[in-house]
């Protein structure tokens, strides 16, 4: 039951993942991103009340809360694709998405403290707590947010022609996203598609493993408390930050100093980020109950996997910005299989058998699977935007005279 329940919101977030993207892509990121985060906020708050409802009430509010965060992704997706410089596209990103570590690292010590601590019957609070900071956030986010460039009241002239020489006018032009259709044709069969499809499957594989198991594996194999077990569990991640940051950085020098295509470094950068985590839970199995080595291998592991931001992660704005929301919602929607499945998996083979044995076999399989997705992608992943993604020089100047005049209009 436990797995079912830690993957029921996974059975949300997987129906909204295409839809998000393409709303995201003809309306606005912004709104779209900010009102799913609320979603997941307002139902966050209320989890204590379901789960002391029933374990089909807590099931149904976790379905709901991955309703409204799967469209987040996707609409970030189209927002990157339209602030970041081509250049500097490694370093936004991850900084960006390293927010979900940051949330980790900083919500992990957290919880161990307001279940101690906390009003309730102590657990319940930690709900309550970052549903309310969620909700807050939302305030923030509606006043300080524009969805593009040429939407931002205060930027600067050079600041606001930076962004647009770097990401492409034509790429930010509302009426240029309303009147564009998806060559799904073209897309289902490219293998740069395709490419990012199984890494991002392989990548979340392990990740949802080490995210939602780590805590029993701390706990019933290593026989840490719930307080240095929320502490521990959080070091990985702020590992995973750091180097995600620094393999970003490199990785933009990698493709400004010419040398290196874009490709080539999005391949590096993946092999680094899974075949790395591999090894780590490889050597995990030969370890024993010996907490130090164990904790430097799942550390290592979480943190080496932060290369992958600058790996497949921003691959889809690479290959077809116009259609990088749609595209991450089709990727993701492959690589929310794993939430669901890898918990249960990892159940199945740990019910009522917390052995050593049983968790070398979680590890087996999510180390095999990194692996293998990791040498699809450097096999067939590309760097550079897709036919089916340009736009020709006739149908450009037409969207840029009529994103002109709407301009004019308002």
């Amino acid at each position: 039951m436990q797995g079912i329940i830690l993957g029921s919101f996974f059975w949300g977030y997987i129906v909204t993942q295409l839809p998000g993207g393409r709303l995201a892509e003809r309306f606005s990121g912004k709104w779209l991103f900010g009102f799913g985060v609320l979603c997941t906020a307002v139902f966050t708050i209320l989890t204590p009340i379901a789960a002391r409802l029933g374990a089909g009430y807590l099931i149904a509010v976790r379905i709901l809360e991955g309703l409204g965060e799967g469209v987040t992704f996707p609409a970030m997706h189209i927002m990157l694709s339209r602030w970041s410089p081509s250049f500097e596209r490694s370093k936004m990103s991850t900084f960006v998405y390293t927010g979900c570590q940051v949330g980790t690292v900083i919500a992990m010590p957290i919880s161990g403290y307001l279940c101690q601590y906390g009003i309730d019957g102590g657990w319940p609070t930690v709900f309550y707590f970052f549903g309310a900071i969620g909700t807050l956030w939302f305030v923030a986010w509606a006043f300080l947010a524009h969805d593009n460039p040429l939407r931002h009241p205060r930027i600067s002239s050079e600041e606001q022609d930076y962004i647009l020489q770097g990401v492409g006018s034509i790429n930010v032009s509302p009426t240029h996203f309303k009147s564009t259709t998806v060559p799904w044709r073209h897309v289902l069969t490219s293998m740069p598609v395709w490419a990012i499809v199984v890494s991002h499957f392989g990548q979340n594989w392990g990740f949802y493993t080490l995210l939602t198991e780590m805590p029993t594996y701390m706990k019933n194999i290593l026989g840490l408390n719930i307080k240095q077990n929320s502490v521990l569990s959080a070091f990985p991640y702020l590992g995973m930050w750091l180097f995600g940051l620094f393999a970003s950085y490199v990785a933009d020098r990698m493709r400004g100093s010419g040398v290196f295509k874009t490709a080539t470094v999005r391949k590096i950068c993946n092999a680094v980020g899974c075949v790395g985590p591999a090894i780590g839970l490889m050597a995990v199995t030969f370890l024993g109950c010996d907490q130090f080595w164990i904790l430097t291998f799942l550390t290592l592991s979480v943190t080496l996997n932060g290369a992958t931001y600058s790996g497949f992660q921003c691959n889809h704005i690479d290959i077809a910005p116009r259609f990088a929301g749609t595209l991450i919602g089709m990727t993701n929607s492959f690589a929310t299989i794993p939430g669901f499945a890898a918990p249960y998996v990892v159940g199945v083979l740990t019910q009522n058998q917390q052995t050593l044995e049983q968790w070398a076999a979680v590890f087996h399989i999510a180390s095999a699977i990194y692996v293998g997705s990791a040498i699809f992608f450097a096999l067939f992943a590309a760097g550079e935007e897709q036919l089916w993604s340009q736009v020709s020089i006739e149908d450009e100047v037409q969207l840029n005279d009529a994103s002109s005049s709407s301009d004019k209009d308002e």
